[in-house]
């Protein structure tokens, strides 16, 4: 007896379906399973006889073939399990074989007691079930959140293998799922920007950053607040659409760190150690996995001590950081995973961290201070739109018992300067300034005659790349948008210039 099911399985980002076609004859038992699985896969033999048996279910004694097509992609992982174990009982009679599973797609991992676990991923394999034409699709009870965010399908979750059977035979029904949108105004709690004390130039700075998604970088004495403030930037930004809601979601639920939640909505805030490796940075593996600046995709990315990274770390976000994604290429195939976000960069001014400082003298030699500043490229600070210092702060800022400027103030700035800027598209793709191309920058950054005479000596002392040059105009683009005005002055110019203090300085 043939019998066909579906699941899903995962190339990169994206999902697409697998047919499952089992066919059980009479003779000696034995089960194989074909379609290039992976010891994964493979292991669902005993992962199935052992879920059957001790769900009180006749697993057949036959010999059993299952082929997971189509046949020339690697399967890997263990989603397969409920779909394969279904193929397999209707095939071997104990489900009747006039059930049609041809618009039904089952996903989920076995444990041996029969229960369903939860698997990687589901959120994108259900949006290429539901793409492919399915209508109903079961799912582990615990990524019933992600799944339903899906429209157009049915999703139920399945607590255990005999609770699907019961519900298939028509004995006892599941409770299909109820949609729920995430609420995609939520702030993060707890971190406020009212907790800062002083620093009203670097708050400026990072109300910039936000409005225009740029990258910036903090230099200061330790304790100045550069950590606490970076911290703090998810606050301010906008908030995410539903596109960039499932687009961030999808990437968390294929790196498994989604948990039991549905769509992600608050931007991501992603803070990895100074010991990690390139691969765990921009991902990797022999099977490609999000790294950290893709986990952060539509929200910051934290490097707190930027020189203390490896020199072959740093220099990795270069080309992520130009062009918005990251492909790998290995034997498995080509994997490419978006990494559209805000770098944002802290670091000391020397190993001592008080060079420059007012409050303590520096102890360090020259030689040291270079070797320390030498260890970020000129290149990749071409890529980091803002240079800022962050003064220590003075007794009279610590004393203060005045409450600061909160986020949500400032948030509605940035919101504001973000709806100026979308009216410059007239496609309804609004682009944030800092991710302009060339072209784009030309046509929409145009400074006027005073604001050029600005640029030009900026250029002259500062001695700008191209692409410095081109950072500067964008900052200025949306420090003109946070003030609400279409023409680019030399006063925004000359804002955007003193944001570069690594060009401009001793440094």
């Amino acid at each position: 007896m043939l019998s066909v099911t579906y699941c899903a399985a995962l190339n990169g980002l994206e999902g697409y379906l697998v047919t499952v076609e089992c066919s059980a004859v009479n003779n000696l038992p034995k089960l194989e399973i074909v379609g290039l699985p992976d010891m994964a896969v493979r292991e669902a033999k005993q992962r199935m006889t052992a879920a059957a048996e001790n769900s009180g279910i006749p697993f057949p004694e036959r010999e059993i073939v299952l082929n997971l097509a189509p046949a020339d992609r690697k399967k890997e992982g263990s989603a397969f399990d409920l779909a394969m174990l279904i193929a397999i009982l209707q095939s071997g009679g104990v489900l009747a074989h006039d059930l049609d599973f041809s618009d039904k797609c089952f996903i989920g991992e076995l444990s041996l007691s029969g229960h369903v676990r939860a698997v990687r991923g589901v959120l994108n394999m259900v949006l290429s079930a539901a793409e492919s034409g399915m209508r109903e699709v079961y799912v582990p009870t615990e990524n019933i959140a992600e799944a339903a965010a899906v429209e157009g399908i049915t999703v139920f979750g399945v607590p255990t293998v005999g609770a699907l059977l019961d519900h298939l035979c028509g004995r006892e029904a599941l409770q299909a799922a109820k949609s729920v949108r995430a609420d995609l105004n939520a702030m993060p709690e707890g971190l406020d920007f009212c907790d800062v004390k002083g620093q009203k130039r670097v708050k400026r700075a990072l109300e910039i950053a936000a409005a225009g998604g740029h990258n910036i970088l903090m230099i200061g004495a330790p304790g100045s607040g550069k950590s606490m403030l970076a911290k703090r930037l998810p606050s301010i930004l906008p908030p995410m659409s539903f596109a960039e809601s499932v687009e961030t979601t999808k990437i968390h639920s294929v790196a498994g760190i989604l948990g039991n939640a549905g769509l992600v909505n608050i931007r991501p805030f992603r803070s990895p150690h100074h010991t990690m490796s390139a691969a765990a940075l921009v991902g990797g593996g022999k099977i490609p996995e999000p790294g950290e600046i893709a986990l952060a995709h539509n929200g910051v990315l934290f490097l707190d001590e930027l020189p203390e990274f490896a020199r072959p770390v740093t220099e990795s976000l270069r080309q992520p950081l130009e062009d918005g994604c990251v492909t790998i290429t290995r034997a498995a195939g080509r994997f490419t995973f978006p990494t559209r976000t805000m770098l944002v960069c802290a670091m000391n001014p020397c190993p001592c961290g008080y060079y420059g400082s007012d409050v303590r003298q520096c102890s360090c030699k020259r030689e040291a201070i270079s070797k320390y500043l030498a260890k970020i490229s000129g290149p990749l600070l071409d890529r980091i739109d803002m240079h800022v210092e962050v003064p220590a702060l003075t007794f009279d800022e610590m004393s203060t018992t005045e409450r600061a400027e909160p986020s949500a103030a400032i948030r509605e700035r940035v919101i504001r300067a973000r709806e100026f800027a979308a009216k410059r598209f007239p496609d309804g793709n609004p682009i944030p300034n800092g991710s302009l191309d060339a072209a784009a920058t030309r046509d929409m950054c145009v400074p006027d005659d005073a604001g050029k005479m600005i640029m030009k000596k900026a250029m002259e002392k500062m001695g700008l790349s191209a692409r410095g040059y081109d950072r500067i105009l964008r900052v200025a683009r949306t420090i003109a948008d946070l003030a609400g005005s279409e023409q680019i002055t030399a006063a925004h110019v000359a804002e955007a210039v003193q944001l570069r203090a690594l060009d401009r300085k001793y440094w």
